[in-house]
């Protein structure tokens, strides 16, 4: 299974920006996501076209499961 967190944010302006991480453990808390949020909006690293992020909005982990065929 591969799974994946996907954090929505606002911005300065008001409008929802998305980051993506994949790879993340499946036993992710909803604590170490709430410390994961926090820290991007307090090291302000990330740069959208509408402004800062300054606000969480949302989250989620989507589970995937690839299944891979040899078909050679």
């Amino acid at each position: 299974m591969e799974y994946s967190l996907s954090m929505t944010f606002l911005t300065v302006a008001g409008e929802k920006s998305t980051l993506s991480v994949s790879g993340v453990k499946p036993t992710l808390t909803k604590d170490e996501v709430n410390a994961l949020m926090d820290t991007v909006i307090a090291k302000n690293v990330f740069k959208t076209n509408s402004g800062d992020l300054v606000k969480k909005s949302g989250a989620q982990v989507t589970q995937r499961q690839v299944t891979k065929f040899d078909v050679a």
